[in-house]
């Protein structure tokens, strides 16, 4: 019961110790893990929105290939605290998702991945160098789902424009967590995070 839960944690915790964890918790639970030394660097927000359909590839965006691998890990390095380039391998080439890429003369400026989820499916990471490609990048995600699905999309809360990304295409909030760590916040480029990879995996 609940006494097996915090022996747990607290093991869990002494394991970690030196290091900083983060988390991202139910907002209302903030005061027990400040208890455990997490401090609220800011909340995170889930979005739903029901897919379209209508096919939505713009120039300069396509399916993420082999040879374009080693770009897409090295573009995305900044977004997470630690190295998790094998974690993203596998995450690219999951069953049944999409994974995209925009690119001008050779550069990469974003990409992102949509998957399957327990309900519809789920868009993250959404990385992008501008708000256009972002969205260039959302949309070419959410087509390639049929339509009438719902999907998700996990995103920071200081990022004002993907707030206003998911407003502009008719997703409405129903979730949010906290996110916290025990030690310095890591310094993540939130302006170009438009789709968290997942609240249990960063």
């Amino acid at each position: 019961g609940t006494l097996c839960r915090l022996e747990l944690w607290n093991r869990a915790m002494e394991s970690l110790a030196g290091r900083n964890v983060g988390l991202d918790g139910v907002v209302a639970q903030q005061d027990n893990y400040k208890k455990s030394g997490f401090q609220l660097a800011y909340n995170n927000l889930r979005y739903e929105g029901v897919t379209n359909g209508e096919a939505s590839i713009r120039e300069g965006i396509g399916a993420i290939t082999k040879d374009q691998l080693e770009a897409i890990l090295s573009y995305d390095g900044p977004f997470f605290p630690v190295d998790r380039q094998s974690f993203l391998r596998n995450w690219l080439q999951q069953d049944g998702s999409t994974a995209l890429a925009s690119w001008r003369d050779g550069n990469l400026l974003g990409y992102g991945v949509i998957r399957p989820c327990r309900n519809g499916y789920k868009i993250g990471p959404l990385v992008a160098d501008t708000t256009e490609i972002a969205e260039n990048l959302f949309l070419g995600l959410q087509s390639s789902v049929r339509s009438g699905e719902p999907f998700y999309l996990d995103f920071p809360e200081p990022n004002e424009a993907a707030l206003m990304l998911a407003l502009k295409h008719d997703m409405t909030k129903v979730f949010e967590t906290a996110r916290m760590y025990t030690a310095d916040f890591p310094a993540l480029p939130l302006a170009r995070l438009y789709g968290i990879t997942s609240f249990e995996l960063g």
